[in-house]
C-alpha cells in the first residue's frame, strides 16, 4: 500500500492531462488509506469487462493486449480519457471507455495500478528479446537507467520518476517513442 500510495505521490506531475476532478480525486485517494481502499474495491467491481482480455489481476491473456498490472494509475486514467475523447483508438476501447464515469476510471486505475506484473507461461522469443535489449540499452536507458529503475534523485532524495521529468519540461518521451518505432 506504501508502494502505490508513493507511485501516485511521485505522479503527480503526470496528471497535467487529467482533469481537475480526477486530481482531487487521486488526491484524497493518496492520503487517505481508507479512501484508496474502496476505491481498490469498487474497482474490483468494475473490471469484470476488462478482465476477458487484460486479465482479472491485469496480466494480458493475450500477447497483443497490454498488461494494466502495476500500470501508473495516473497513466492509466490519462489512456482511458485518450480512448473516450477518440486521441487514441482501439476497435473495445473506443467504444468502452465513454461509457464509464470518472470515478470508474480512477478506480479501476487503482485497482491495476495495485496488481502485480506475472512473468508469462510460455518462453520468450530470444531473438526478439535480444532486439529489445538492444533498443532499450541504446534508447530507453538514458531516462530509465542500467535496471529499468529510474534515474537520479527527487525531492528529499526520493527516485525520480519518467512522470518527474515532464515536471521538469526536459522529457524527451515522444521523441524517445518516434526512435524506438522507426527504428529496425
Amino acid at each position: 500500500m506504501r508502494l502505490i500510495a508513493l507511485l501516485l505521490l511521485a505522479s503527480l506531475a503526470g496528471l497535467a492531462q487529467a482533469n481537475e476532478e480526477a486530481l482531487l480525486r487521486f488526491t484524497q485517494l493518496n492520503a487517505d488509506p481508507a479512501l484508496r481502499q474502496q476505491a481498490y474495491a469498487a474497482g474490483q467491481e468494475r473490471i469484470r469487462f476488462c478482465g476477458n482480455c487484460h486479465g482479472e489481476n491485469g496480466n494480458s491473456k493475450r500477447p497483443h493486449i497490454p498488461n494494466l498490472a502495476q500500470q501508473n494509475p495516473i497513466y492509466l486514467f490519462n489512456a482511458f480519457e485518450k480512448f473516450a475523447s477518440g486521441e487514441r483508438t482501439d476497435f473495445v476501447m473506443s467504444k468502452l471507455a465513454p461509457t464509464l464515469s470518472m470515478e470508474d476510471r480512477v478506480n479501476i486505475a487503482i485497482y491495476f495500478g495495485q496488481q502485480k506484473v506475472l512473468p508469462h507461461a510460455e518462453p520468450a522469443d530470444s531473438a526478439l528479446a535480444q532486439q529489445g535489449e538492444v533498443k532499450f540499452k541504446t534508447i530507453c536507458v538514458a531516462c530509465h537507467g542500467q535496471q529499468a529503475e529510474g534515474r537520479g534523485q527527487g525531492a528529499r532524495g526520493a527516485r525520480k520518476s519518467m512522470f518527474h521529468c515532464f515536471a521538469e519540461g526536459g522529457c524527451q518521451l515522444d521523441k524517445a517513442l518516434d526512435i524506438l518505432h522507426s527504428s529496425p
